[in-house]
C-alpha cells in the first residue's frame, strides 16, 4: 500500500473512531463513515470491503492506541515488575472506562485466531513484566498460566464497570480486586539470602521461554536443548514451582 492510500485510510478510521466514541458501534455504518470522511460508499469498500472488515480495523486502532498509552505510562514508574503489574492494570481499566465503545469493541467481540498484531503486542507487555517478575524471583505460578490469570480479571473489571452507570461506577472494586489477583500470582521481596527453590525454577522457566522465544541469532547461537529436551525442561521447572 502506498503512503497516500495508507494516509488515505488512516483518516477514514479516524472519522470511525469518532463516530465509534460517540454513538458506540450502532453509529458506525458503512454510510455514515463516508459521509463523514467525505468519501463513496464504493471508495470506503475498495478500502475496508465491508462494515466487519471496518469493524476489525477499528479495533486494532483502538489496540494501537492503548498500547502506545500503556507503554509511555510504564516507562514512567520505578522499575518495579510488581508495582509495575499494579500500574499496568490501572491503566488497563482507566483506558477502558475512558473509552468504552472501543474497549467493548476490542476486547467484548473477540474472534479465536484473530487478533491484530497490536493486541499480540499488549499481551507480550504484559508477559514481558511477568517474565521480569519471575526474574526477580518474585511469581508464584508460570509466566502463561499468570498472564491469563490478570488477562482474564481485568478484562472482566473493566467490562463490569463498563456496563454500570457512570455514577455508579465504583474504582475501589477494581482495585480490591487487583490487589487480590496480583498477590495470587506473586511473592513478597526475596530475603537477603536469595529467592526460594519454586521462585528460581519460575526465574529460569521465564528465561528459558524468552531464549526459546527470540531465537538463535548471531550474536546468541539459543539454547543449546532440542525442542524435546527444552520441553522436558520447562516442565520439570514447572513441577518445581508447583
Amino acid at each position: 500500500m502506498n503512503e497516500g492510500r495508507r494516509d488515505a485510510r488512516r483518516q477514514v478510521l479516524e472519522v470511525a473512531a469518532e463516530l465509534l466514541e460517540q454513538g458506540g458501534s450502532g453509529a458506525v455504518s458503512t454510510r455514515a463513515v463516508a459521509a463523514a470522511a467525505g468519501i463513496t460508499a464504493p471508495a470506503l469498500y475498495r478500502m475496508f470491503e465491508d462494515k466487519d472488515g471496518l469493524l476489525a480495523e477499528l479495533a486494532a486502532y483502538g489496540f494501537e492506541t492503548y498500547l502506545a498509552e500503556k507503554r509511555e505510562a510504564l516507562a514512567l514508574t520505578p522499575d518495579d515488575p510488581v508495582a509495575d503489574l499494579h500500574r499496568g492494570w490501572d491503566l488497563h481499566v482507566d483506558f477502558g472506562l475512558r473509552h468504552p465503545a472501543f474497549y467493548v469493541l476490542m476486547y467484548g467481540t473477540v474472534h479465536p485466531g484473530r487478533r491484530p498484531p497490536a493486541a499480540d503486542e499488549a499481551h507480550a507487555l504484559l508477559v514481558d513484566l511477568l517474565s521480569r517478575t519471575a526474574d526477580a524471583g518474585r511469581l508464584r505460578i508460570p509466566v502463561t498460566r499468570a498472564a491469563r490469570v490478570i488477562h482474564a480479571a481485568t478484562t472482566g473489571a473493566t467490562l463490569a464497570l463498563i456496563g454500570e452507570e457512570p455514577s455508579h461506577q465504583d474504582l475501589a472494586v477494581s482495585t480490591r480486586l487487583r490487589d487480590t489477583v496480583i498477590a495470587s500470582v506473586t511473592t513478597d521481596a526475596p530475603a537477603p539470602s536469595g529467592p526460594d527453590l519454586a521462585s528460581r525454577a519460575l526465574a529460569l522457566d521465564a528465561a528459558l521461554h524468552a531464549a526459546l522465544a527470540a531465537g538463535p541469532s548471531a550474536a546468541n547461537p539459543g539454547v543449546p536443548l532440542r525442542e524435546t529436551e527444552a520441553a522436558l525442561l520447562r516442565e520439570w521447572l514447572q513441577r518445581l514451582a508447583d
